[in-house]
């Protein structure tokens, strides 16, 4: 395997040292292949948002194995989560469901061109949208680890069709669709972004996003692949008085196995063949043993104050490192929203890419590396969320306060 990996951020070429490998998980805990045990902050980046094995989901999984484990042909559990994505977003009136959420993205995309008849995209810095050609500019997640602008062996005329902006900078949004409103068929942003760390979209931004679009006729993409059903029950877009065009999403629908979907519009997503001629296939596409792991855990996270307390757990984890690092004189910032979370170790939160770039990438590496030590698991790379999940105990919260003040003691030495 390149790199000895099948995805390259699990390789610690950015962080240094030996990636765990992983033989068991339960709850909130990961036991690697030498019988160690990790509190995890990682979940599978961001799917488990129940915790790892949830006996609930299992027995969702088991059940619907056992009558088969793909048909290539439709099947009830499609329906039923459709139904149930779309209740919890309303601004997806039809969905597609794909495997992953590169391809997702990909479809919203084509989907993005084909319908506005333009071919310029309008992306954010930052802003991780999967490895499809035309995403990999300026791109966060591994190939902001890895210090790639945008990979090799991508076609030049494809990036030329790929405009960029910097996060959260509305004027600069502005500017962009003055000179070239005409030609963009879509912005495509992460509301919050969690690819470059845990950095929030600003309201006004957002809303620029929405404004632009509208004068222009481009469409609107929100990316919730991570943030969607992991900051609330709505997603990212619920915190915004904003409705996309169209949404990506993934990891939490699928439960911890495969699933993508996208979905927006009726009047965009009824071009989609067979419906319309804007070609989008997928043999495993509505896997049923995916699905019905995504279909009980979208259940599970819809229980009254399930997000509520999700983010009070974030929030102390959050405000008991800071409060470490404070004591230890080291310059730190967290934020978090719902069960989602990020730091840096700078003073201020970054609101754009310059600004995450700034933060100490070897106090960041010392830590993660001490705190691993300790067992406790944060993602391998500065440039990634974390995630806190259900089956996150307060008694863990505070053990991971105390290791951090006990590391952050050391590092200031």
């Amino acid at each position: 395997m390149p790199g000895g990996v099948n995805s390259p951020v699990r390789a610690f070429k950015n962080l240094g040292g030996t990636p765990l490998f992983i033989s068991s998980a339960q709850g909130a805990y990961l036991c690697d292949a030498d019988n160690n045990k990790y509190l995890d902050y990682v979940g599978s980046w961001g799917p488990l948002i129940v915790g790892h094995a949830h006996p609930e989901v299992v027995e969702a999984v088991i059940k619907a194995a056992q009558n088969g484990l793909s048909f290539g042909a439709p099947c009830e559990i499609e329906i039923s989560i459709a139904e149930k994505i779309r209740s919890l977003m309303p601004s997806i009136e039809m969905l597609r469901m794909v495997n992953s959420g590169t391809e997702a993205v990909m479809s919203a995309i084509r989907l993005a061109r084909a319908y506005s008849g333009r071919q310029k995209i309008l992306k954010l810095e930052g802003c991780y949208h999967g490895h499809a050609d035309s995403m990999l500019a300026q791109a966060g997640s591994g190939m902001l680890s890895l210090s790639i602008p945008a990979s090799p062996g991508v076609n030049a005329a494809v990036i030329e069709d790929t405009l960029i902006a910097s996060y959260n900078d509305s004027q600069q949004v502005k500017d962009i669709f003055a000179r070239r409103g005409r030609e963009i068929a879509a912005v495509i942003v992460e509301p919050i972004a969690g690819n470059m760390g845990f950095v929030r979209g600003g309201d006004e931004f957002i809303k620029t996003l929405r404004q632009c679009c509208d004068d222009s006729g481009s469409l609107l993409i929100f990316d919730e692949v991570m943030s969607g059903f992991r900051v609330a029950s709505g997603g990212a877009q619920s915190l915004h008085s904003v409705r996309a065009d169209l949404t990506t999403l993934g990891k939490v629908i699928g439960g911890g196995l495969p699933v993508g979907a996208f979905g927006g519009r009726l009047d965009i997503m009824s071009e989609v063949a067979p419906a319309g001629s804007v070609y989008q296939a997928g043999t495993l596409s509505g896997n049923p043993v995916a699905l019905a792991a995504g279909l009980k855990t979208l259940e599970l996270l819809s229980a009254d104050g399930f997000f509520e307390s999700l983010a009070e757990k974030a929030k102390s984890l959050c405000q008991g490192m800071k409060e470490a690092a404070r004591r230890a004189g080291i310059a730190f910032c967290c934020d978090w929203q719902g069960g989602m979370f990020g730091f840096f170790f700078r003073e201020e939160l970054p609101r754009e890419l310059k600004e995450v770039k700034q933060a100490d990438q070897e106090l960041f590496r010392a830590f993660h590396h001490a705190m691993l030590r300790r067992g406790f698991y944060f993602a391998p790379s500065a440039f990634e969320a974390g995630f806190v999940s259900s089956a996150h105990k307060q008694a863990d919260i505070d053990a991971s306060a105390q290791a951090a003040d006990e590391v952050f003691q050391r590092l200031k030495t």
